[in-house]
């Protein structure tokens, strides 16, 4: 049996993320995506026709296919591929893990993967009516899971979980500020890094701000009630944004990104997409995370940087309690509660958020030893995970020659 291909991050890019109506309002997803494309080929020194597929996730269009339409605006030649995956929330990082297994199959040696939203300029979503005389019925979202499933409101159900769980808005709002702080530390360490758009505003993530508790705590509680209602604080909020990874076979890696200038990677070890009750969509990312750990020999003390998905203050912190992750390891540059939620792209900033915390890691032993995870819960039940570590890295081989 041929052994399965080893897969690494050669780059990995992202836009600002601005509130709906904010910064990026009037660009398009699948225009936020081409300038996180053609920004990844730059950053390889590859010819646009070393690429052998791009894939993207995106959750609010619900029709055409905002990668190839990415892929053609990227100046990528027509022969190129795309493909576009809706796995809502998940989507990103799906179309990450897909691009990971291409490779590992052989298909592809090099993969553009990532996400795209535009809560600003998605379509308005109607029902089509049935008769003539009836009129089209508008809706916030489709159905998640069928009859008999329980398809609740994703903020019910997490204000569902906080009181079960007696997760305080004291606690949560506290979650919230921590999540500000940490991004608003690393906003100057990242504003280079972030592909430019030519508006006045989108050179930073503008919705991150010095939160405090007590402002926090004056935020309206919009799902629950009590002492555990979530409030705007504690629910991210919609965003626009576009995040994507280069992805390389190890094997080619050399040839194929001639211009690596000492840049680090991440080599991709394992990732998986798994379903769980679709009533608790917030406790689906605990049994991908325990997968993953369990089929490496791995324990949560083991990983150096842990990206999860803040949809949800109380989400967020059921998940680092049951792992027994360690939340100074926890979003160390800031979570999606400080940034906005760009539906389908969330996934992918997650695995940027990975690689430029290894970039910023300067202590070569200690970036040999960086092991990062992914982790986020979609609607219906779904959730993804990955897990890195430290690729091959020019400046280790480097230091061992000096």
């Amino acid at each position: 049996m041929t052994a399965r291909r080893r897969v690494v991050i050669a780059a990995a890019r992202r836009t600002a993320i601005a509130p709906r109506g904010g910064a990026l309002s009037r660009f398009q997803a699948d225009e936020l995506a081409a300038s996180v494309l053609a920004r990844l080929i730059a950053d390889g020194g590859l010819s646009e026709g070393r690429i052998d597929h791009v894939i993207l996730g995106n959750a609010l269009y619900g029709g055409g296919n905002p990668a190839r339409l990415a892929a053609l605006r990227a100046g990528l030649p027509p022969s190129v591929p795309a493909l576009t995956v809706d796995t809502q929330c998940c989507s990103g990082l799906d179309a990450i893990l897909l691009g990971a297994r291409m490779i590992e199959a052989g298909a592809a040696d090099c993969v553009l993967a990532g996400g795209t939203e535009s809560f600003s300029r998605a379509p308005i979503r109607m029902h089509r009516p049935q008769s003539a005389e009836a009129r089209p019925v508008a809706y916030d979202r489709p159905a998640f899971a069928p009859p008999p499933y329980e398809d609740p409101d994703l903020a019910a159900a997490a204000a569902r979980l906080a009181a079960e769980r007696g997760v305080l808005r004291t606690v949560q709002a506290d979650f919230a500020v921590q999540s500000h702080a940490k991004a608003a530390e690393a906003a100057n360490a990242l504003r280079d890094r972030l592909v430019q758009v030519e508006e006045p505003g989108a050179d930073r993530d503008s919705f991150t701000r010095a939160l405090s508790l007590q402002t926090a705590l004056r935020a309206p509680v919009l799902a629950g009630s009590g002492d555990t209602g979530l409030s705007a604080a504690t629910i991210c909020c919609q965003a626009d944004g576009a995040a994507a990874v280069l992805l390389v076979a190890e094997d080619c890696l050399t040839r194929t990104c001639p211009a690596e200038n000492g840049r680090p990677s991440m080599r991709i070890v394992a990732g998986l997409t798994a379903g769980g009750d679709p009533a608790a969509p917030a406790l689906a990312p605990i049994a991908v995370a325990r997968s993953l750990l369990a089929g490496l020999g791995l324990e949560a003390a083991s990983l150096t940087t842990v990206e999860l998905m803040e949809a949800y203050a109380v989400q967020a912190m059921v998940t680092v309690e049951d792992l027994g992750i360690d939340p100074r390891r926890l979003n160390p540059l800031g979570g999606a509660l400080a940034r906005g939620h760009p539906v389908g792209a969330s996934g992918a900033v997650l695995a940027v958020q990975l690689f430029e915390r290894l970039r910023l890691q300067e202590d070569l032993a200690e970036s040999a030893q960086f092991r990062g995870m992914a982790l986020i819960a979609a609607a219906g039940g779904l959730a993804a995970g990955l897990v890195v570590e430290a690729g091959p890295d020019p400046r280790r081989a480097k230091a061992g020659n000096d």
